[in-house]
């Protein structure tokens, strides 16, 4: 029984350690101009709504979910439909093939 308490005081440390270093990660001016190369602040703020949700808006709905990352990931690569003023059009696609830029836009729109 002693390993597992071992196990448990010494794996919840690292696991904060993981989540906080995750986000210190973010390298914000980077994510920012990628962002504005493709186009997102036309319709997405941080804090702001425009035509999308606020980021925000999109890092509270994403709080606490595992699949966080791969979700947002997949949409902003993948041009899937969204809705805006009740229509339906392809969300545009980030503009990089780098899936380091990606990840740090990802990262980026979490810690909002």
């Amino acid at each position: 029984m002693n390993v597992f308490k071992t196990i448990a005081a010494t794996a919840v440390p690292l696991f904060v350690f993981a989540a906080s270093s995750a986000s210190a990660q973010v390298d914000a001016s980077a994510a920012e101009a990628l962002m504005k190369k493709s186009g997102c602040t036309k319709c997405h703020a941080v804090a702001a709504k425009k035509e999308g949700p606020p980021y925000k808006e999109t890092a509270t709905k994403y709080k606490g979910k595992a699949n966080a990352e791969a979700e947002l990931f997949k949409h902003l690569t993948t041009n899937p439909k969204v809705k805006v003023d009740d229509k339906e059009e392809l969300h545009d696609n980030l503009k990089t093939k780098n899936e380091a830029d990606i990840r740090n836009v990802v990262r980026y729109i979490l810690t909002r």
